[in-house]
């Protein structure tokens, strides 16, 4: 298989305090990767770590085959690399398509090219557009972020993550705070992210996990319990001992 991300013994240390244990593991092209554990597990340090917010105390990161270990967040980026946050980070006064156009511009490098105006670049207005429309945005594309619903700002950065063309996706808890009533339309969303491209997803809410993911990696302690497809991480005894609860 096309291995697109591999972290090798990554360990992440604060002081005394060690996060994240000698943590290897391989996500593939196309894959549907969910990262379960209890709280304090080490899931948000471990997607910190690899999107570069975070540097990790040894161990290494590559992003096909290119050693980003060292590399900062922007650089990640560029090499094919995009994530969401536990909590929106959204302009909550820009309008809706502007901020997918801008997250165009800075794929394609044209954010300091103040002088020339938006509608100077009609294909990315289209390609805008054509995503918010994917995720079911488009009636929306002239509303200020802060008149989305919450499930509609969740989509929207999944849209920022997309306009980027990443190989990897790193979404971090998509459902937290989503209202039960918005949460078809976020999972519709994931059924139809790109099926090359390679996610890998921190999540709570287990019916999303097992839905979704193809691999289930579950970390306790910073490290990782236990690898492997979704009915066998159901079976494990391990795992429901220290998450699951049965």
């Amino acid at each position: 298989m096309n291995t697109v991300l591999h972290l090798q013994a990554l360990d992440k240390h604060f002081g005394g305090l060690h996060v994240t244990r000698g943590v290897t593991l391989q996500l593939h092209a196309g894959e549907r990767l969910a990262l379960i554990g209890p709280n304090g597990a080490g899931k948000t340090t471990l997607v910190n770590l690899i999107s570069g917010v975070l540097a990790p105390s040894s161990g290494r990161i590559a992003l096909h085959e290119q050693d980003i270990t060292a590399l900062p967040q922007a650089a990640r980026v560029r090499a094919g690399l995009a994530r969401t946050f536990q909590i929106t980070t959204l302009a909550p006064q820009l309008p809706v398509q502007r901020q997918v156009e801008l997250a165009l511009f800075e794929r394609e490098g044209l954010t300091g090219r103040w002088w020339r105006p938006v509608h100077a670049y009609p294909a990315l207005t289209q390609e805008a557009l054509a995503l918010l429309a994917t995720l079911g945005l488009a009636a929306h594309a002239a509303l200020p972020t802060e008149r989305l619903a919450y499930g509609e700002q969740r989509l929207l950065e999944i849209a920022l993550a997309l306009a980027l063309k990443p190989r990897v996706l790193l979404l971090d808890e998509p459902m937290a705070g989503v209202p039960q009533g918005e949460g078809a339309r976020l999972l519709a969303a994931l059924d139809a992210l790109p099926p090359d491209l390679a996610v890998l997803i921190i999540e709570h809410d287990m019916d999303l996990v097992f839905r979704f993911a193809q691999r289930i990696v579950v970390l306790a302690d910073g490290a990782v319990l236990a690898d492997g497809r979704p009915d066998e991480i159901r079976r494990d005894s391990r795992v429901r001992a220290a998450y699951l609860g049965h």
